[in-house]
Protein backbone atom coordinates (compact mmCIF):
# COMPACT_ATOMS: atom_id res chain seq x y z
CA UNK A 1 0.00 0.00 0.00
CA UNK A 2 2.98 2.19 -0.07
CA UNK A 3 2.11 5.65 -1.81
CA UNK A 4 3.79 5.40 -5.35
CA UNK A 5 5.38 8.17 -7.58
CA UNK A 6 2.58 8.33 -10.54
CA UNK A 7 -0.05 8.71 -7.20
CA UNK A 8 1.44 11.30 -5.55
CA UNK A 9 2.36 13.20 -9.05
CA UNK A 10 -1.28 13.08 -9.36
CA UNK A 11 -1.94 14.56 -6.09
CA UNK A 12 0.75 17.29 -6.82
CA UNK A 13 -1.63 18.09 -9.16
CA UNK A 14 -4.16 18.73 -6.60
CA UNK A 15 -2.13 20.79 -4.53
CA UNK A 16 -1.78 23.47 -6.91
CA UNK A 17 -5.25 25.22 -5.63
CA UNK A 18 -2.77 25.60 -2.64
CA UNK A 19 -0.22 28.32 -4.98
CA UNK A 20 -1.01 31.48 -3.89
CA UNK A 21 -2.35 30.94 -0.60
CA UNK A 22 -1.00 31.52 3.28
CA UNK A 23 0.39 29.75 5.52
CA UNK A 24 -2.59 30.08 8.75
CA UNK A 25 -2.00 27.62 11.19
CA UNK A 26 0.64 25.09 11.54
CA UNK A 27 0.84 22.18 14.04
CA UNK A 28 2.71 18.43 14.80
CA UNK A 29 -0.53 16.41 15.91
CA UNK A 30 2.30 13.34 16.12
CA UNK A 31 5.68 12.43 15.98
CA UNK A 32 5.93 11.91 12.55
CA UNK A 33 3.26 14.55 10.93
CA UNK A 34 2.23 17.82 9.96
CA UNK A 35 -0.52 19.66 9.48
CA UNK A 36 -1.00 23.09 7.36
CA UNK A 37 -3.71 25.58 7.92
CA UNK A 38 -3.56 27.16 4.08
CA UNK A 39 -6.08 30.18 3.35
CA UNK A 40 -6.17 31.42 -0.65
CA UNK A 41 -8.40 33.55 -2.27
CA UNK A 42 -11.14 30.21 -2.91
CA UNK A 43 -10.95 29.31 1.06
CA UNK A 44 -9.27 27.41 3.82
CA UNK A 45 -7.68 23.89 3.39
CA UNK A 46 -5.72 21.52 5.66
CA UNK A 47 -2.49 19.80 3.98
CA UNK A 48 -1.16 17.14 6.04
CA UNK A 49 2.18 15.52 5.66
CA UNK A 50 2.43 12.31 6.94
CA UNK A 51 6.53 10.36 7.14
CA UNK A 52 5.26 7.96 9.59
CA UNK A 53 6.97 4.69 7.69
CA UNK A 54 3.50 2.30 6.73
CA UNK A 55 1.37 5.48 6.51
CA UNK A 56 4.11 8.23 4.43
CA UNK A 57 1.91 10.59 2.37
CA UNK A 58 1.24 14.48 1.32
CA UNK A 59 -2.77 15.05 1.01
CA UNK A 60 -5.30 17.46 1.48
CA UNK A 61 -7.90 16.66 4.17
CA UNK A 62 -11.23 17.24 5.76
CA UNK A 63 -10.43 15.42 9.07
CA UNK A 64 -10.91 17.75 11.93
CA UNK A 65 -7.14 16.95 13.52
CA UNK A 66 -6.30 17.93 17.03
CA UNK A 67 -3.79 20.55 17.68
CA UNK A 68 -2.23 19.44 20.56
CA UNK A 69 -1.58 22.10 23.60
CA UNK A 70 1.87 21.67 23.34
CA UNK A 71 3.65 21.94 20.37
CA UNK A 72 6.67 19.84 19.82
CA UNK A 73 10.41 21.61 18.70
CA UNK A 74 9.94 21.12 15.17
CA UNK A 75 6.24 22.34 15.10
CA UNK A 76 7.63 25.78 16.90
CA UNK A 77 10.53 26.34 14.45
CA UNK A 78 8.13 25.93 11.32
CA UNK A 79 6.10 28.04 12.78
CA UNK A 80 8.85 30.51 13.20
CA UNK A 81 10.02 30.23 9.90
CA UNK A 82 7.00 29.60 7.97
CA UNK A 83 4.20 31.37 10.05
CA UNK A 84 2.23 33.74 7.50
CA UNK A 85 4.42 32.30 4.30
CA UNK A 86 3.07 32.12 0.93
CA UNK A 87 3.09 28.99 -1.26
CA UNK A 88 5.03 29.75 -4.25
CA UNK A 89 5.33 26.85 -5.86
CA UNK A 90 5.33 22.48 -5.50
CA UNK A 91 7.39 20.49 -7.48
CA UNK A 92 8.40 16.85 -8.02
CA UNK A 93 11.70 15.33 -9.96
CA UNK A 94 9.90 13.19 -12.97
CA UNK A 95 7.75 10.34 -10.75
CA UNK A 96 10.11 10.18 -7.86
CA UNK A 97 8.52 10.26 -4.66
CA UNK A 98 9.45 13.51 -3.40
CA UNK A 99 7.22 16.75 -3.55
CA UNK A 100 9.31 20.24 -2.97
CA UNK A 101 6.88 23.40 -1.54
CA UNK A 102 8.38 26.52 -2.16
CA UNK A 103 7.26 29.19 0.00
CA UNK A 104 8.70 33.23 0.10
CA UNK A 105 9.02 33.64 4.61
CA UNK A 106 10.29 37.04 6.37
CA UNK A 107 12.70 36.25 8.35
CA UNK A 108 14.18 37.76 11.91
CA UNK A 109 14.80 41.33 10.18
CA UNK A 110 12.02 41.37 7.93
CA UNK A 111 13.66 40.25 4.96
CA UNK A 112 11.57 37.96 2.40
CA UNK A 113 13.69 34.88 2.19
CA UNK A 114 13.24 31.35 -0.16
CA UNK A 115 12.32 28.28 1.82
CA UNK A 116 11.58 24.63 0.76
CA UNK A 117 9.66 21.82 2.47
CA UNK A 118 11.14 18.58 0.91
CA UNK A 119 8.63 15.93 1.73
CA UNK A 120 10.34 12.49 1.34
CA UNK A 121 7.39 10.03 0.56
CA UNK A 122 10.06 6.85 0.87
CA UNK A 123 8.69 4.35 3.06
CA UNK A 124 10.29 3.53 6.54
CA UNK A 125 13.08 6.81 4.74
CA UNK A 126 10.19 8.93 4.69
CA UNK A 127 11.18 12.70 5.66
CA UNK A 128 10.06 16.34 6.10
CA UNK A 129 12.96 18.37 5.64
CA UNK A 130 12.77 22.93 5.95
CA UNK A 131 16.06 23.61 3.43
CA UNK A 132 16.98 27.05 3.47
CA UNK A 133 18.14 29.07 0.22
CA UNK A 134 21.47 28.36 0.10
CA UNK A 135 20.17 24.68 -0.39
CA UNK A 136 21.03 24.23 3.46
CA UNK A 137 19.25 21.92 6.19
CA UNK A 138 17.63 24.18 8.63
CA UNK A 139 15.69 21.03 10.18
CA UNK A 140 14.19 17.22 9.76
CA UNK A 141 11.33 15.83 11.52
CA UNK A 142 13.51 12.89 11.56
CA UNK A 143 17.19 13.65 12.07
CA UNK A 144 19.53 10.76 10.44
CA UNK A 145 23.09 10.48 11.81
CA UNK A 146 26.05 9.45 9.89
CA UNK A 147 25.92 6.12 12.46
CA UNK A 148 22.31 6.00 10.92
CA UNK A 149 23.29 6.04 7.13
CA UNK A 150 26.92 6.83 6.05
CA UNK A 151 24.70 7.89 2.42
CA UNK A 152 22.60 10.32 3.16
CA UNK A 153 22.64 11.64 6.59
CA UNK A 154 19.75 14.94 7.25
CA UNK A 155 21.54 17.12 10.02
CA UNK A 156 20.88 21.26 10.28
CA UNK A 157 23.46 22.92 8.55
CA UNK A 158 24.60 20.31 6.05
CA UNK A 159 24.15 20.81 2.25
CA UNK A 160 20.42 18.76 1.29
CA UNK A 161 21.61 16.07 -1.54
CA UNK A 162 18.64 14.32 -2.98
CA UNK A 163 18.57 10.49 -2.97
CA UNK A 164 19.83 7.93 -5.05
CA UNK A 165 18.05 7.28 -8.11
CA UNK A 166 17.72 5.16 -10.87
CA UNK A 167 17.19 5.14 -14.62
CA UNK A 168 13.70 3.94 -14.95
CA UNK A 169 11.21 3.65 -17.74
CA UNK A 170 8.00 6.41 -17.70
CA UNK A 171 4.22 4.76 -17.70
CA UNK A 172 3.50 7.62 -20.00
CA UNK A 173 5.60 7.30 -23.07
CA UNK A 174 6.22 3.62 -22.32
CA UNK A 175 8.96 2.55 -24.91
CA UNK A 176 7.73 -1.49 -25.26
CA UNK A 177 11.12 -2.47 -26.85
CA UNK A 178 13.31 -1.25 -24.12
CA UNK A 179 11.00 -2.88 -21.70
CA UNK A 180 11.60 -5.99 -23.05
CA UNK A 181 14.94 -5.56 -23.56
CA UNK A 182 14.87 -4.68 -19.59
CA UNK A 183 12.78 -7.90 -18.85
CA UNK A 184 15.65 -10.05 -19.87
CA UNK A 185 17.76 -8.73 -16.74
CA UNK A 186 15.43 -10.43 -14.56
CA UNK A 187 14.76 -13.62 -16.08
CA UNK A 188 14.03 -15.75 -12.51
CA UNK A 189 12.41 -13.03 -10.74
CA UNK A 190 8.87 -12.49 -10.63
CA UNK A 191 7.25 -10.23 -13.41
CA UNK A 192 5.51 -8.39 -11.18
CA UNK A 193 8.64 -7.13 -8.75
CA UNK A 194 10.92 -6.69 -12.31
CA UNK A 195 7.96 -3.99 -13.26
CA UNK A 196 8.74 -1.93 -10.11
CA UNK A 197 12.25 -1.92 -10.29
CA UNK A 198 11.78 -1.03 -14.43
CA UNK A 199 8.88 1.38 -14.99
CA UNK A 200 9.48 4.30 -12.38
CA UNK A 201 6.42 5.26 -10.19
CA UNK A 202 4.34 2.25 -10.42
CA UNK A 203 3.24 0.64 -6.97
CA UNK A 204 3.30 -3.43 -6.74
CA UNK A 205 -0.88 -4.01 -6.66
CA UNK A 206 -0.52 -2.05 -10.30
CA UNK A 207 2.28 -4.15 -11.23
CA UNK A 208 0.52 -7.16 -10.13
CA UNK A 209 -2.74 -6.11 -12.16
CA UNK A 210 -0.31 -6.26 -14.81
CA UNK A 211 1.10 -9.45 -14.64
CA UNK A 212 -2.26 -11.21 -13.71
CA UNK A 213 -4.52 -9.45 -16.89
CA UNK A 214 -1.82 -10.33 -18.94
CA UNK A 215 -0.64 -14.42 -17.98
CA UNK A 216 -3.74 -14.89 -15.76
CA UNK A 217 -1.27 -16.32 -12.94
CA UNK A 218 1.90 -14.83 -10.71
CA UNK A 219 4.45 -15.65 -12.65
CA UNK A 220 8.50 -15.41 -13.37
CA UNK A 221 9.95 -13.36 -16.21
CA UNK A 222 10.89 -16.43 -17.94
CA UNK A 223 7.72 -18.05 -17.77
CA UNK A 224 6.08 -15.75 -19.74
CA UNK A 225 5.16 -16.70 -23.15
CA UNK A 226 5.45 -14.50 -26.23
CA UNK A 227 1.78 -14.06 -26.00
CA UNK A 228 1.25 -12.99 -23.07
CA UNK A 229 4.27 -10.45 -23.09
CA UNK A 230 2.84 -8.73 -26.02
CA UNK A 231 -0.43 -8.78 -23.78
CA UNK A 232 1.75 -6.99 -21.18
CA UNK A 233 3.25 -4.71 -23.12
CA UNK A 234 -0.10 -3.69 -24.44
CA UNK A 235 -2.21 -3.35 -21.05
CA UNK A 236 0.77 -0.95 -20.16
CA UNK A 237 1.11 1.38 -23.19
CA UNK A 238 -2.58 1.67 -22.79
CA UNK A 239 -2.36 2.44 -18.94
CA UNK A 240 0.18 5.26 -19.98
CA UNK A 241 -2.23 6.47 -22.55
CA UNK A 242 -5.02 6.71 -19.85
CA UNK A 243 -2.79 8.46 -17.56
CA UNK A 244 -1.23 10.72 -19.74
CA UNK A 245 -5.09 11.95 -20.69
CA UNK A 246 -6.16 11.87 -17.03
CA UNK A 247 -9.17 9.27 -17.32
CA UNK A 248 -7.97 7.30 -14.08
CA UNK A 249 -10.16 5.20 -11.39
CA UNK A 250 -9.32 5.95 -8.07
CA UNK A 251 -9.89 2.58 -6.76
CA UNK A 252 -9.63 1.47 -2.93
CA UNK A 253 -9.74 -2.14 -1.70
CA UNK A 254 -10.95 -3.32 1.50
CA UNK A 255 -10.78 -7.34 2.70
CA UNK A 256 -13.94 -8.56 3.14
CA UNK A 257 -14.45 -7.79 7.20
CA UNK A 258 -13.88 -4.33 5.77
CA UNK A 259 -9.85 -3.59 6.40
CA UNK A 260 -8.90 -1.48 4.09
CA UNK A 261 -5.87 -3.12 2.26
CA UNK A 262 -4.37 -1.31 -0.64
CA UNK A 263 -5.32 1.91 -3.62
CA UNK A 264 -4.44 2.22 -6.79
CA UNK A 265 -5.27 5.18 -9.67
CA UNK A 266 -6.09 2.29 -12.00
CA UNK A 267 -9.15 -0.24 -11.82
CA UNK A 268 -7.80 -3.25 -9.72
CA UNK A 269 -9.53 -6.45 -10.90
CA UNK A 270 -7.46 -9.64 -10.37
CA UNK A 271 -8.53 -9.96 -6.77
CA UNK A 272 -11.88 -10.61 -7.54
CA UNK A 273 -14.48 -11.62 -4.78
CA UNK A 274 -11.97 -11.57 -2.42
CA UNK A 275 -11.95 -7.43 -2.13
CA UNK A 276 -14.40 -5.24 -1.92
CA UNK A 277 -13.93 -2.45 -4.14
CA UNK A 278 -15.11 1.02 -4.11
CA UNK A 279 -14.26 4.63 -5.77
CA UNK A 280 -12.80 8.04 -4.67
CA UNK A 281 -13.56 10.76 -6.57
CA UNK A 282 -10.08 12.56 -6.28
CA UNK A 283 -6.57 11.21 -5.02
CA UNK A 284 -6.69 13.49 -2.17
CA UNK A 285 -10.00 12.23 -1.25
CA UNK A 286 -8.75 8.53 -1.48
CA UNK A 287 -5.78 9.06 0.96
CA UNK A 288 -7.70 10.99 3.10
CA UNK A 289 -10.54 7.63 3.32
CA UNK A 290 -7.96 5.03 2.97
CA UNK A 291 -5.39 6.45 6.02
CA UNK A 292 -8.12 8.63 8.65
CA UNK A 293 -9.17 5.58 10.71
CA UNK A 294 -5.83 4.23 10.98
CA UNK A 295 -4.14 7.55 12.10
CA UNK A 296 -6.72 8.19 14.50
CA UNK A 297 -5.88 5.39 15.79
CA UNK A 298 -1.83 5.57 16.07
CA UNK A 299 -2.53 9.76 17.60
CA UNK A 300 -4.17 8.77 20.12
CA UNK A 301 -2.21 5.18 20.94
CA UNK A 302 0.71 8.08 21.38
CA UNK A 303 -0.78 10.14 23.37
CA UNK A 304 -2.23 7.48 25.27
CA UNK A 305 0.49 5.43 25.62
CA UNK A 306 0.37 5.03 29.43
CA UNK A 307 -3.08 4.01 29.35
CA UNK A 308 -2.92 1.42 26.96
CA UNK A 309 -0.11 -0.45 28.82
CA UNK A 310 -1.94 0.59 32.41
CA UNK A 311 -5.11 -0.83 30.92
CA UNK A 312 -3.52 -4.32 28.89
CA UNK A 313 -2.02 -5.27 32.04
CA UNK A 314 -4.94 -5.11 33.96
CA UNK A 315 -6.47 -7.11 31.78
CA UNK A 316 -4.48 -9.94 31.41
CA UNK A 317 -4.09 -9.54 35.71
CA UNK A 318 -7.68 -10.16 35.82
CA UNK A 319 -8.28 -12.65 33.63
CA UNK A 320 -5.08 -14.82 35.08
CA UNK A 321 -6.56 -14.22 38.47
CA UNK A 322 -9.69 -15.07 37.59
CA UNK A 323 -8.85 -18.11 35.86
CA UNK A 324 -6.47 -19.46 39.15
CA UNK A 325 -9.98 -18.85 40.94
CA UNK A 326 -12.11 -20.87 38.54
CA UNK A 327 -9.48 -23.76 39.46
CA UNK A 328 -9.67 -23.44 43.10
CA UNK A 329 -13.71 -23.80 42.62
CA UNK A 330 -12.92 -27.21 40.42
CA UNK A 331 -11.16 -28.60 43.11
CA UNK A 332 -13.73 -27.65 45.71
CA UNK A 333 -15.95 -29.90 43.95
CA UNK A 334 -14.35 -32.72 45.96
CA UNK A 335 -15.42 -31.22 48.94
CA UNK A 336 -18.21 -34.14 49.59
CA UNK A 337 -16.04 -36.51 49.98
CA UNK A 338 -14.36 -35.04 52.52
CA UNK A 339 -16.95 -35.28 54.98
CA UNK A 340 -17.48 -38.60 53.86
CA UNK A 341 -14.27 -39.45 54.71
CA UNK A 342 -14.83 -37.70 58.39
CA UNK A 343 -18.08 -39.30 59.06
CA UNK A 344 -17.10 -43.02 57.89
CA UNK A 345 -13.45 -42.00 60.36
CA UNK A 346 -15.64 -41.55 63.27
CA UNK A 347 -18.36 -44.57 62.43
CA UNK A 348 -15.33 -46.56 62.90
CA UNK A 349 -13.12 -45.22 65.86
CA UNK A 350 -13.02 -48.29 67.61
CA UNK A 351 -11.14 -50.41 65.34
CA UNK A 352 -8.53 -47.38 64.67
CA UNK A 353 -5.35 -46.98 67.06
CA UNK A 354 -3.22 -43.80 66.80
CA UNK A 355 -0.25 -44.20 65.03
CA UNK A 356 -2.16 -45.40 61.90
CA UNK A 357 -1.86 -44.27 58.20
CA UNK A 358 -5.06 -45.42 57.03
CA UNK A 359 -7.79 -47.49 56.99
CA UNK A 360 -10.07 -49.37 55.04
CA UNK A 361 -13.82 -49.87 55.58
CA UNK A 362 -16.63 -50.51 54.19
CA UNK A 363 -18.38 -47.14 52.63
CA UNK A 364 -21.94 -47.40 53.05
CA UNK A 365 -22.43 -44.06 51.27
CA UNK A 366 -21.58 -45.67 47.97
CA UNK A 367 -24.53 -47.53 46.06
CA UNK A 368 -21.97 -50.99 46.00
CA UNK A 369 -20.83 -50.30 49.35
CA UNK A 370 -17.70 -51.12 48.41
CA UNK A 371 -14.44 -50.77 50.21
CA UNK A 372 -12.65 -47.82 50.91
CA UNK A 373 -9.12 -46.63 52.05
CA UNK A 374 -8.80 -43.54 53.69
CA UNK A 375 -5.40 -41.65 54.19
CA UNK A 376 -4.50 -40.54 58.26
CA UNK A 377 -2.33 -38.82 59.88
CA UNK A 378 -0.73 -40.90 62.66
CA UNK A 379 0.16 -38.23 64.92
CA UNK A 380 -3.17 -37.28 65.44
CA UNK A 381 -6.23 -39.36 67.55
CA UNK A 382 -8.95 -41.06 65.45
CA UNK A 383 -11.04 -38.59 66.78
CA UNK A 384 -8.61 -35.69 65.35
CA UNK A 385 -8.43 -37.19 61.77
CA UNK A 386 -11.99 -37.04 61.98
CA UNK A 387 -12.45 -33.52 62.92
CA UNK A 388 -9.64 -32.70 60.45
CA UNK A 389 -11.78 -33.89 56.97
CA UNK A 390 -14.65 -32.17 59.08
CA UNK A 391 -12.44 -28.91 58.94
CA UNK A 392 -11.20 -28.95 55.12
CA UNK A 393 -14.85 -29.55 54.22
CA UNK A 394 -15.99 -26.55 55.94
CA UNK A 395 -13.02 -24.65 54.56
CA UNK A 396 -13.70 -25.93 50.97
CA UNK A 397 -17.48 -25.17 51.39
CA UNK A 398 -16.72 -21.54 52.48
CA UNK A 399 -14.07 -21.10 49.62
CA UNK A 400 -16.47 -22.43 47.29
CA UNK A 401 -18.91 -19.79 48.27
CA UNK A 402 -16.18 -17.29 47.93
CA UNK A 403 -15.17 -18.23 45.04
CA UNK A 404 -18.38 -17.66 43.41
CA UNK A 405 -18.60 -14.27 44.59
CA UNK A 406 -14.77 -13.71 43.43
CA UNK A 407 -15.27 -15.09 39.87
CA UNK A 408 -18.39 -13.24 39.33
CA UNK A 409 -16.79 -9.92 40.62
CA UNK A 410 -13.52 -10.54 38.58
CA UNK A 411 -15.55 -11.03 35.34
CA UNK A 412 -17.57 -7.52 35.84
CA UNK A 413 -14.23 -5.96 36.04
CA UNK A 414 -12.84 -7.78 33.37
CA UNK A 415 -15.95 -6.34 30.78
CA UNK A 416 -15.19 -2.96 32.84
CA UNK A 417 -11.62 -2.70 31.85
CA UNK A 418 -12.37 -4.43 28.28
CA UNK A 419 -14.64 -1.71 27.82
CA UNK A 420 -12.14 1.38 28.59
CA UNK A 421 -9.44 -0.07 26.31
CA UNK A 422 -11.96 -0.85 23.90
CA UNK A 423 -13.36 2.81 24.06
CA UNK A 424 -9.91 3.96 24.40
CA UNK A 425 -9.01 2.68 20.65
CA UNK A 426 -11.87 4.39 19.30
CA UNK A 427 -10.97 7.88 21.34
CA UNK A 428 -11.01 10.94 18.73
CA UNK A 429 -9.37 13.66 20.70
CA UNK A 430 -7.03 14.70 23.58
CA UNK A 431 -10.59 15.18 25.77
CA UNK A 432 -11.44 11.69 25.32
CA UNK A 433 -8.72 10.10 26.53
CA UNK A 434 -8.53 12.84 29.82
CA UNK A 435 -11.89 11.90 30.60
CA UNK A 436 -10.87 8.59 30.45
CA UNK A 437 -8.41 9.17 32.85
CA UNK A 438 -10.88 11.03 34.99
CA UNK A 439 -12.84 7.77 34.76
CA UNK A 440 -10.02 5.50 35.59
CA UNK A 441 -9.21 7.53 38.91
CA UNK A 442 -12.45 7.75 39.97
CA UNK A 443 -12.77 4.18 40.10
CA UNK A 444 -9.15 3.69 41.92
CA UNK A 445 -7.32 2.40 38.89
CA UNK A 446 -4.86 5.72 38.81
CA UNK A 447 -3.73 7.93 40.71
CA UNK A 448 -5.00 11.32 41.12
CA UNK A 449 -3.18 14.53 40.11
CA UNK A 450 -2.16 16.52 43.24
CA UNK A 451 -3.65 20.25 42.94
CA UNK A 452 -6.54 20.88 41.57
CA UNK A 453 -6.19 20.57 37.94
CA UNK A 454 -8.72 22.19 35.85
CA UNK A 455 -10.79 19.30 34.27
CA UNK A 456 -11.62 19.04 30.48
CA UNK A 457 -15.40 19.79 29.46
CA UNK A 458 -16.20 16.61 28.10
CA UNK A 459 -17.24 16.78 24.28
CA UNK A 460 -21.12 15.87 23.43
CA UNK A 461 -22.23 12.52 22.26
CA UNK A 462 -21.52 11.40 18.71
CA UNK A 463 -24.57 13.07 16.80
CA UNK A 464 -26.30 11.10 13.37
CA UNK A 465 -28.88 11.81 11.32
CA UNK A 466 -30.69 8.60 10.18
CA UNK A 467 -31.59 8.53 6.38
CA UNK A 468 -35.36 9.11 7.83
CA UNK A 469 -34.66 12.37 9.64
CA UNK A 470 -33.88 10.37 13.26
CA UNK A 471 -31.17 12.23 15.49
CA UNK A 472 -29.01 8.90 16.90
CA UNK A 473 -26.63 10.12 19.78
CA UNK A 474 -23.39 7.67 20.52
CA UNK A 475 -21.91 7.99 23.63
CA UNK A 476 -17.98 8.58 23.59
CA UNK A 477 -16.95 7.25 27.10
CA UNK A 478 -18.53 4.94 30.21
CA UNK A 479 -19.88 7.62 31.95
CA UNK A 480 -21.56 9.10 28.99
CA UNK A 481 -22.94 6.32 28.37
CA UNK A 482 -24.58 6.69 31.66
CA UNK A 483 -25.55 10.50 31.16
CA UNK A 484 -26.94 9.59 27.89
CA UNK A 485 -28.92 6.28 28.79
CA UNK A 486 -29.90 6.93 32.36
CA UNK A 487 -30.62 10.79 32.49
CA UNK A 488 -30.58 12.58 29.05
CA UNK A 489 -33.26 10.25 27.29
CA UNK A 490 -36.58 10.13 27.58
CA UNK A 491 -38.43 6.22 28.43
CA UNK A 492 -40.08 6.13 24.83
CA UNK A 493 -36.00 6.55 23.00
CA UNK A 494 -34.92 2.90 21.65
CA UNK A 495 -31.75 2.19 23.34
CA UNK A 496 -29.03 -0.19 21.05
CA UNK A 497 -25.84 -2.06 22.77
CA UNK A 498 -23.55 -5.17 20.80
CA UNK A 499 -24.74 -8.17 22.10
CA UNK A 500 -22.02 -9.38 24.73
CA UNK A 501 -19.14 -7.24 23.21
CA UNK A 502 -18.04 -4.30 24.69
CA UNK A 503 -19.12 -0.61 22.64
CA UNK A 504 -20.95 2.43 23.35
CA UNK A 505 -24.30 3.24 24.67
CA UNK A 506 -26.77 4.19 21.47
CA UNK A 507 -30.10 5.74 21.65
CA UNK A 508 -32.66 6.90 18.87
CA UNK A 509 -34.13 9.87 19.86
CA UNK A 510 -37.85 9.57 18.96
CA UNK A 511 -39.78 11.85 20.29
CA UNK A 512 -43.09 9.26 20.92
CA UNK A 513 -42.60 8.33 17.46
CA UNK A 514 -42.25 4.98 16.30
CA UNK A 515 -39.23 5.38 14.06
CA UNK A 516 -39.15 2.68 10.47
CA UNK A 517 -37.08 -0.28 10.37
CA UNK A 518 -34.06 1.44 8.03
CA UNK A 519 -33.61 3.88 11.13
CA UNK A 520 -33.21 0.46 13.84
CA UNK A 521 -30.67 -0.71 11.05
CA UNK A 522 -29.12 2.07 10.84
CA UNK A 523 -28.60 2.89 14.27
CA UNK A 524 -27.75 -0.76 14.62
CA UNK A 525 -25.03 -0.86 11.92
CA UNK A 526 -23.57 2.51 14.10
CA UNK A 527 -23.62 0.42 17.51
CA UNK A 528 -21.96 -1.93 15.86
CA UNK A 529 -19.44 0.32 14.43
CA UNK A 530 -18.51 1.76 17.62
CA UNK A 531 -17.97 -1.75 19.10
CA UNK A 532 -15.05 -4.04 19.88
CA UNK A 533 -17.20 -6.08 16.52
CA UNK A 534 -15.96 -3.06 14.20
CA UNK A 535 -13.79 -5.08 12.09
CA UNK A 536 -16.62 -8.26 12.27
CA UNK A 537 -18.90 -9.39 9.16
CA UNK A 538 -21.83 -10.21 11.10
CA UNK A 539 -22.80 -8.11 14.41
CA UNK A 540 -25.35 -8.98 17.21
CA UNK A 541 -27.10 -5.69 18.20
CA UNK A 542 -29.63 -5.73 21.11
CA UNK A 543 -32.40 -3.13 21.52
CA UNK A 544 -35.12 -2.28 23.86
CA UNK A 545 -36.99 0.69 25.20
CA UNK A 546 -35.14 2.96 27.63
CA UNK A 547 -37.18 1.79 30.13
CA UNK A 548 -36.37 -1.33 30.16
CA UNK A 549 -32.55 0.03 30.75
CA UNK A 550 -31.51 -0.22 34.51
CA UNK A 551 -28.48 0.34 36.26
CA UNK A 552 -27.63 -2.09 39.16
CA UNK A 553 -27.14 -1.08 42.23
CA UNK A 554 -22.83 -0.50 43.02
CA UNK A 555 -21.98 -1.16 38.78
CA UNK A 556 -19.66 0.13 37.50
CA UNK A 557 -19.95 3.02 34.80
CA UNK A 558 -21.29 2.22 31.49
CA UNK A 559 -22.86 -1.42 32.83
CA UNK A 560 -26.57 -1.53 32.93
CA UNK A 561 -29.20 -4.48 32.80
CA UNK A 562 -31.80 -4.42 30.38
CA UNK A 563 -34.92 -6.91 29.13
CA UNK A 564 -37.89 -6.93 26.89
CA UNK A 565 -34.95 -6.76 23.89
CA UNK A 566 -35.03 -7.71 20.01
CA UNK A 567 -31.28 -8.55 18.60
CA UNK A 568 -31.06 -7.55 14.83
CA UNK A 569 -27.46 -8.69 13.11
CA UNK A 570 -25.62 -6.18 11.13
CA UNK A 571 -22.48 -5.08 9.56
CA UNK A 572 -20.67 -2.00 10.74
CA UNK A 573 -20.27 0.18 7.66
CA UNK A 574 -17.73 2.91 8.00
CA UNK A 575 -18.74 5.08 4.83
CA UNK A 576 -22.36 4.88 5.83
CA UNK A 577 -21.06 6.06 9.76
CA UNK A 578 -18.89 9.00 7.73
CA UNK A 579 -22.43 10.04 5.79
CA UNK A 580 -24.61 9.95 8.80
CA UNK A 581 -22.11 11.73 11.33
CA UNK A 582 -23.92 15.69 12.24
CA UNK A 583 -20.50 16.52 14.59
Amino acid sequence: MALDGIFLGLVREELEVLIGGRVDKLYQPSREELVFGIRTRDGAYRLLINSAAGTARVHLTRESIENPKTPPMFCMLMRKRLGSGKLIGIRQDGCERILYFDFEASNELGDTVKLTLAAEIMGRRSNIILIDGDGKIVDSIKRVTPEMSAVRPVLPGMSYTLPPRSDRLSLEELDTEALKERLKAFERKRAANALVQIIEGISPVFADEAVMLAAGDDKAVCELSENELERLCTWLREQGERLKKRELCYTILRTQEGQFKDFCFADITHYGSLMQVSRAESACELLDVFYSQRDRFERIRQKAQDLFRLLTGLSERTARRTANQRQELSECADRENLKIRGDLVMTNLYTIEKGQTSVVCSNYFSEDGGEICIELDPRLTPTQNAQKYYKEYRKADTAEKKLHELIAQGEEEQKYIDSVLDTLTRAETESDINQLREELSEQGYIRKKGGKARADKSLPPMKYLSSDGYTILVGRHNRQNDKLTLKDSAKHDIWLHTHDITGSHTVIVTNGETPPDTTILEAARLAAYHSKGRQSAQVPVDYTLIRYVKKPAGAKPGMVIFTNQHTVYVRPDEQEAQRLRVN
